[in-house]
């Protein structure tokens, strides 16, 4: 979850997507366009093939920054470990911008091989007609999905089948100011573990210049804190046994969820920074909040840039419940339907390479995302950096002591950008004194009309 979210700009794109992908009388039908190749009677194109005979594929990303010199370098790797393929990463833009240039080639030949689509991004996908499930290249070159991290997979998994294979994984964590612990008479190795040790430890923690804790305003962590109490976001078994029709968050878990902000921001030990990842940050290194949630890949430069040691730990749960874990977060990569046999071919080797205990290593310390592949923590150049950033430890710790279960899993449901901004909306009046059954109540009611909507447009 490093990349900023433009929730106003997701909320118009993706519902144009939405709209657009359901125009067909057949809901998971492709856009219809002359070769497509989509039907099972139609003829293939046949594989792009480059100068020096290799079948080409493009890859469409929206890394940035380091994780795109990251992935460039992977890429590099493959072409050169093999010479039957070409490998061209291109990067689009963000992942709304990917999404907006994907709807008018989705499905068709001239779509690229590869496309990496964030996580609320699941459904829309498999909804879409242009994709095909990462199953059936498993299932045909037999491939052994237990080598994988379960609590990754179990995210892109519905019935039992892997619809998109993980690539970029993070999980929200706590970081707090350890020096700010011991000065306040604190035990800077034990982090606070519910949401009453945190309301108790933020108070103590409350200077003149320091707020005690902080959450960015944005709907994952909401979701996050809810599934770890063994709450649901959507009814119909998080939209995992069909497609979902109202929101439940607005239950007894997200209650809880906005009565713990909300006691912390009346007793003013929580500081409000607002919906931009750079401003919590800065706060958090600049001494103004000594807890804070983050991404798994914030952890590194949180230490990096820090004049004070950091800690990691599981983020908070309700008092009366056992911690379930946390949902995946992140994007994952899709294979295009209706490209040639040889191209996708070409994509499924390179999602091979990709998920190798080397590449992973190197992914996961070039960027801070987790290894999709646990048995990456075992290269001695993993084992070298965790023991120069121990906190790396508790971010894997945490990610493979979650239970599996429908709430952990992750919901799913096509507007996922609208509802994140409904919590955004919720929590923003919360902070101005309103009632946080009401805001909650009002969030589900926003939800639930975007379902509404879109559900009426898919049939």
């Amino acid at each position: 979850m490093k990349k900023r979210m433009r929730i106003g700009f997701i909320m118009v794109a993706l519902l144009a997507l939405i709209l657009a992908a359901c125009t067909n009388s057949d809901p998971g039908a492709a856009p219809e366009k002359s070769g497509s190749g989509t039907d099972d009677g139609d003829k293939k194109s046949e594989a792009a093939v480059n100068d020096e005979g290799k079948v080409e594929i493009e890859f469409w990303h929206a890394m940035s920054g380091s994780g795109q010199e990251s992935l460039d370098s992977i890429v590099e790797g493959f072409n050169e470990s093999q010479g039957d393929y070409t490998v061209k990463a291109e990067f689009q833009g963000s992942y709304e911008e990917l999404l907006t240039k994907l709807r008018s080639i989705g499905g068709t030949k001239d779509a690229p091989a590869i496309m990496q689509v964030f996580e609320i991004g699941t459904k829309y996908m498999i909804d879409s007609g242009y994709i095909e499930p990462m199953q059936k290249f498993i299932d045909e070159d037999g491939y052994d999905l237990e080598q994988l991290e379960e609590n990754i997979l179990n995210y892109y998994r519905v019935d039992g089948e892997l619809y998109s294979m993980p690539f970029n994984s993070s999980t929200p964590v706590m970081l707090y100011n350890k020096d700010a612990f011991k000065e306040a008479g604190l035990d800077p190795e034990k982090a606070p573990e519910t949401f009453a040790d945190v309301i108790d430890t933020a108070a103590k923690l409350k200077t003149d210049d320091m707020y005690g804790f902080s959450m960015l305003t944005y709907g994952w962590f909401f979701e996050e804190l809810v599934a770890t109490q063994g709450g649901l976001y959507v009814n119909e078994e998080n939209g995992r046994s069909g497609d979902a029709t109202e929101a439940v968050f607005n239950g007894a878990e997200g209650l809880n969820v906005f009565r713990f902000l909300n006691e912390m921001n009346k007793a003013g030990t929580f500081g409000n920074f607002g919906t931009n990842w750079d401003d919590i940050r800065a706060a958090f290194s600049s001494g103004k909040v000594a807890m804070y949630m983050d991404s798994s890949a914030g952890v590194a430069n949180a230490i990096n840039s820090s004049p004070f040691e950091v800690g990691v730990a599981y983020i908070p749960h309700a008092d009366e419940v056992e911690r379930q874990g946390v949902i995946i977060g992140g994007a994952s990569l899709w294979m295009s339907k209706g490209i040639a046999d040889e191209e996708q071919k070409a994509a499924w080797e390179f999602m091979k390479y990709l998920t190798t205990p080397e590449v992973q290593a190197q992914w996961h310390l070039d960027t801070g995302y987790f290894a999709i592949n646990p048995d990456a923590y075992e290269e001695d150049i993993v084992k070298e950096k965790w023991d120069e950033y121990p906190q790396f430890q508790v971010t894997v710790d945490q990610l493979q002591d979650t239970k599996p279960s429908i709430a952990t899993q992750g919901a799913l449901i096509s507007v996922f950008p609208e509802s994140r901004q409904q919590i955004v909306t919720a929590l923003e009046n919360l902070y101005q004194g309103a009632d946080p059954q009401k805001v909650l109540d009002e969030a589900a009611e926003g939800t639930n009309r975007a379902i509404e909507i879109a559900n009426k447009t898919k049939q």
